[in-house]
């Protein structure tokens, strides 16, 4: 259904709709704070994928069963 939906040809429009509406003074902040949500985001989804992987490996530990000589 969105297959080839960013293809070259479809972002030219796209771009030249958001330089008419925002202009060429506005386009820096927009990308700045674009680039601050998507490392926000990254860190986030690291951080958390962190803390998860964390608690299983505690939580695999717990279960493992003592073995008796």
């Amino acid at each position: 259904m969105f297959s080839g939906l960013f293809q070259p040809m479809h972002l030219i429009p796209i771009l030249i709709i958001v330089l008419i509406i925002w202009g060429p003074g506005k386009l820096p902040e927009i990308g700045e704070g674009l680039a601050k949500t998507i490392k926000s985001f990254k860190k986030t989804m690291n951080e958390t994928s962190t803390a998860t992987t964390i608690e299983y490996e505690e939580e695999k530990k717990d279960e493992e069963p003592v073995r008796k000589s």
